[in-house]
């Protein structure tokens, strides 16, 4: 993995930390973006290149790759992390509030591949986007996330179909509830392992989504929710 180049999103805590921390484990050389100082902290322990911007700014999208070429002259794969859409009751959310879920946790992605495919190309890279488990069974708890999410499994389902004659994969992986938030007793009686997951567990999903052992998975929703969700 010496020469493969991942970037990682929303990489300066969390999951998306945990992420950048396997995959420098892995051995790969990595570009991390932030809008957090913590990400200096990250970096120092995995010697990544660092881009404090946001990822609902598409010139901090076009920004992060420029540099990331700049430095390392490729780009292997794509970890496409974010923040929370908005909560609230279904009918009170306001419609600035849906634009701003969708801007978080759909058009990131959507802006991201359309500046780096033309270098994924070339190495015949991948994508991972996370998303949530309302993508497949959504839940009145977080109604933005779930018909969000649900267009973010469309998206990638139409790029794989459009892409992968070039070699490129793209999968999403839909986290339970994980162990970077406290999960109430309620919540932890609907899983079936009764427990949260850990972030560990979700980097490690991404490392190997990342890997050529996932060489013929594409198009998929990966659920990692500890049989969380009750959909076939």
């Amino acid at each position: 993995m010496a020469d493969r180049v991942i970037i990682v999103t929303a990489a300066s805590r969390g999951m998306g930390a945990e992420i950048a921390r396997k995959l420098h484990a892995e051995g790969y050389k990595l570009a991390l973006m932030s809008r957090s100082e913590d990400l200096e902290v990250v970096a120092k322990e995995t010697g990544a290149l660092i881009y404090f911007g946001s990822t609902t700014e598409k010139s901090d999208i076009e920004g992060l790759v420029s540099i990331t070429i700049e430095k390392y002259g490729r780009i292997d794969g794509i970890v496409c992390n974010t923040g929370h859409p908005p909560k609230g009751e279904l009918l009170q959310l306001t419609i600035d509030q849906w634009q701003e879920g969708f801007d978080i946790a759909l058009f990131h992605l959507i802006h991201l591949v359309k500046v780096a495919t033309p270098y994924l190309e070339k190495s015949r890279g991948a994508v991972v986007s996370i998303s949530a488990f309302g993508a497949v069974e959504p839940s009145l708890d977080f109604p933005v996330s779930s018909v969000v999410r649900a267009a973010l499994g469309a998206f990638s389902k139409l790029y794989a179909d459009k892409y992968g004659e070039k070699g490129i994969r793209i999968n999403n992986v839909l986290p339970g509830f994980i162990d970077t938030f406290d999960v109430s007793d309620e919540r932890l009686n609907l899983i079936p392992l009764h427990r949260a997951g850990k972030k560990t567990e979700i980097a490690d999903t991404v490392a190997f989504l990342l890997s050529d052992s996932a060489g013929y998975i594409t198009g998929q929703n990966i659920r990692v929710d500890g049989g969380l969700t009750r959909s076939l």
